[in-house]
């Protein structure tokens, strides 16, 4: 029996072994996903994989680069850089040596060119430097509307020219000051014949004028706001854009550096005419974005052109590194703040009346601009550039690509993530030139990028080779057929589209009868794979195995869409940062922490594919986007509300101390004035209310962390007043006879009042009467006697 014991265990043990190596090699199958790539270019354009160029190989050419192989000629090429420059940042102490000698060249960004030359799908990770220089250059334009509207601006900043020179001044040495104007186009509808008549007699009338390059002499500036003359049109938008335009690309006319920071203040209290507002004067040229100022820097095109759009607009800041502050009345505000935000390094902010605004204004607006720094590229389609920074502080590196509040010497270190997402068709654009560059200032790093998506042996083409039967090209030791041949040797025509018996091919591998997987047609032993309907679909491989189309989806997103993973031979091939059969799921589990907490799900979870999965307690379940919440957690409250008595108000359950000690070590409570309100809880905090053997109202907030509560508990109790019974009856009898004494006081008062009258009245009364006082007034005789009239003596 034991024998046989063992045997059994033995055998079981094998088997197991066994299952567990077959399941071993078929998820290496799984992941190798260099298999079935036909050509040298599809194989090295996937990670990991090398291709074998010896023309006699049997077994697969492409394969991955860490197994060991019999191929004696490889193509694996490397991503790598070959050539980079890097001159060190400016320093103060260098900033002011080379202010002595009057020639500096000052860097803030390091490295300044790279030689790149990067695999498909392969992340090259390259640190950058960026720090903020002492005494950096400043050139300040400031383009005013000079309509009849803006006299009083006008005035202002005439006054303000030595005030905003020395502002400017302060907060570097090397600055200049130029001003420029502008109205619209003279011509109707945009200037009526009246007002281009009067203008054109005071030579008031410009579109677009350069009054004063770019100067130290801020007492020419005063000097020449001050002798400009106001101009008006006819409508109310302005040509605001088109004297932009030209301010921007008349570098040398301007007087733009090529290593300054360039600030355009735009000021106006109108709108702007665009592109087609032009065709209502039969202007129907587009703006060429070229500069066309005259030697008085008078704009000669404006007669001849349309206004440029804001797009053009927006393309020519960018080109040219200029930061736009839009200074303009309240009346226009929403306007321009909308426009601010299209064109890339502006800003806006109202004009107020007072004189000093303006100065005030450019001197916050620079400290803005100049205290942040944004990276920006130029990547085309094909090339994924992502930015990575802890900014100043010392903690992880976190995606962003814009860093605030920086000083004079701080140092900021981005780290560039750099991939190839697709290979272009053309490979003419397989070498690109890419820009990556701060906003607002006239430096940049230059990637020259090569991508490797091509294999070096395929400019060495054999054509007509014997290999090839002399019927097609021998590439990178495979065979590339003429139309009319097929095969692995293009031995066969492609009017046979029976398989081959002589040659030893055959249309399908060992898991299967069906030739090319029932998903081709087999001619002289190499199968040719069915065509789509769908071009973007394709069916690959030797047995037509492979396709791009059948893999697991997402949200109806093939592999969850090409910014997430692309299909290949039915696997789903995930991008950085993302994991799963359908790349569904990030790698990165930020989104299941609630800011400035560590723990996952607030501790209450696992993260699942980016979302918290809450879990149940004793207590209760935890819901919430990071289980921040417990809904059914009531009997939380039943258990610590004893502790809390004891801690906080020496009664209850727990009176004595030591028993509140041992009992409450899981409960550090403080003491607070008022418990907030149910909206006022942060996240995972919850409240809690009672009512005490005395009737006194308690409340308490409590947050878990680890195991332990950290509890809010209000000082004092809220207790309704005691009552005192005799008082009250006190209180009620006194009032009783108190009302009644009043009542009979009152009746008594009332009853004295009414006789007083009665006898007044009956005083006057007897007053009036007369009678004899021995009769009786009140007697009368018992007889009456009566005379007749008629009756007489005769």
């Amino acid at each position: 029996m034991a024998t046989r014991r063992r045997f059994c265990e033995f055998f079981i043990l094998i088997l197991v072994a066994c299952t567990v190596t077959a399941k071993d090699l078929t998820d290496v199958d799984k992941k190798n996903m260099c298999k079935n790539k036909d050509t040298c270019r599809d194989c090295i354009q996937t990670s990991n994989c090398a291709w074998c160029k010896v023309t006699l190989f049997e077994e697969d050419r492409c394969f991955q680069s860490n197994l060991t192989t019999t191929c004696t000629s490889i193509e694996y090429p490397i991503t790598k850089i070959t050539d980079e420059i890097k001159r060190p940042l400016t320093s103060e102490s260098k900033i002011g040596d080379v202010i002595e000698k009057e020639k500096r060249e000052i860097v803030q960004l390091m490295p300044q060119y790279i030689k790149l030359e990067l695999r498909p799908n392969e992340v090259y990770s390259l640190p950058v430097k960026y720090a903020r220089a002492l005494d950096y250059p400043v050139d300040l334009y400031y383009l005013m509307d000079l309509s009849e509207s803006m006299k009083d601006d006008k005035d202002s900043l005439s006054a303000l020219g030595d005030t905003l020179a020395n502002t400017m001044r302060n907060i570097t040495s090397d600055f200049r000051l130029g001003f420029g104007s502008f109205t619209d186009k003279v011509i109707m509808p945009f200037t009526d014949d009246i007002t281009k008549s009067n203008c054109r007699k005071y030579k008031t009338c410009h579109s677009y004028h350069n009054v004063m390059p770019l100067s130290t002499d801020a007492f020419q500036f005063a000097s020449k706001v001050k002798e400009t003359k106001i101009s008006a049109n006819l409508d109310s938008p302005e040509g605001g854009l088109e004297a932009m335009m030209q301010a921007i690309v008349c570098r040398e006319e301007i007087g733009w550096r090529e290593k300054a920071r360039h600030l355009l203040i735009f000021s106006t209290d109108a709108t702007f005419h665009t592109a087609g507002d032009g065709k209502l004067a039969g202007l129907i040229a587009p703006n060429d974005g070229k500069c066309h100022l005259d030697k008085e820097g008078h704009y000669t095109h404006a007669e001849l052109m349309d206004y440029p759009s804001i797009g053009h607009i927006i393309d020519t800041v960018k080109d040219n590194a200029i930061n736009i502050i839009f200074a303009v009345t309240k009346s226009v505000e929403n306007t321009y703040k909308h426009l601010s935000e299209h064109i890339e390094g502006s800003s806006y902010a109202p004009l107020s009346d007072k004189s000093s605004n303006v100065v005030n204004l450019i001197r916050e607006q620079y400290q803005q601009i100049s205290s942040s720094i944004e990276m920006r590229d130029n990547a085309t389609e094909s090339v994924k550039i992502t930015y990575y920074s802890a900014c100043r502080g010392a903690g992880p590196e976190v995606p962003t690509s814009k860093c605030d509040g920086l000083h004079v010497g701080d140092e900021v270190k981005f780290t560039v993530k750099i991939r190839i997402t697709s290979c272009p068709v053309d490979p003419r654009d397989w070498r690109q030139r890419i820009q990556i560059y701060p906003v607002g200032i006239n430096e940049n790093l230059i990637i020259d990028l090569k991508m490797l998506c091509g294999c070096e042996c395929e400019d060495d083409v054999k054509t007509k080779s014997q290999y090839c039967s002399s019927q097609g090209s021998l590439v990178c030791g495979v065979c590339k057929c003429e139309d009319r041949f097929v095969g692995a040797k293009c031995q066969c025509s492609n009017t046979n589209m029976q398989e081959s018996s002589d040659n030893g091919h055959t249309c399908h591998d060992n898991t299967t009868k069906v030739d090319c997987n029932g998903r081709g047609i087999c001619s002289c032993g190499q199968c040719q794979c069915d065509k789509r309907s769908n071009d973007e679909e394709v069916i690959s491989g030797k047995y037509c195995q492979c396709d791009n189309f059948s893999c697991e989806r997402h949200d109806r997103k093939l592999c969850s869409g090409p910014a997430q993973g692309k299909c290949e031979c039915g696997q789903c091939v995930c991008a950085e940062g993302w994991q799963g059969k359908a790349c569904e799921c990030p790698i990165s589990t930020d989104s299941c922490r609630i800011k400035g907490d560590d723990k996952l799900c607030s501790g209450k979870g696992s993260c699942e594919c980016g979302v918290c999965k809450c879990q149940a307690t004793a207590q209760g379940r935890y819901s919430g986007t990071h289980c921040e919440t417990c809904p059914t957690c009531s009997s939380l409250c039943m258990g610590l509300k004893d502790c809390v008595q004891c801690q906080m108000y020496k009664m209850g359950k727990f009176k004595d101390a030591k028993d509140c000690a041992t009992n409450c070590t899981k409960l550090n409570t403080t003491a607070v004035d008022k418990i907030p309100e149910k909206s006022e809880l942060v996240l995972g905090e919850k409240s809690c209310e009672f009512y005490d053997v005395d009737d006194c109202r308690y409340a308490f907030t409590f947050k878990e962390n680890n195991g332990f509560y950290e509890v809010k508990a209000q000082k004092e109790r809220e207790c309704a007043p005691k009552v005192d019974l005799f008082q009250i009856l006190y209180s009620v009898v006194g009032s009783i006879l108190v009302i009644g004494l009043a009542t009979l006081l009152l009746w008594k008062l009332i009853t004295t009042i009414q006789d007083n009258r009665e006898y007044r009245r009956f005083e006057k009364e007897k007053s009036k009467r007369e009678w004899n006082s021995n009769g009786n007034p009140l007697y009368k005789q018992a007889t009456s006697s009566f005379k007749n009239p008629t009756y007489s003596s005769s």
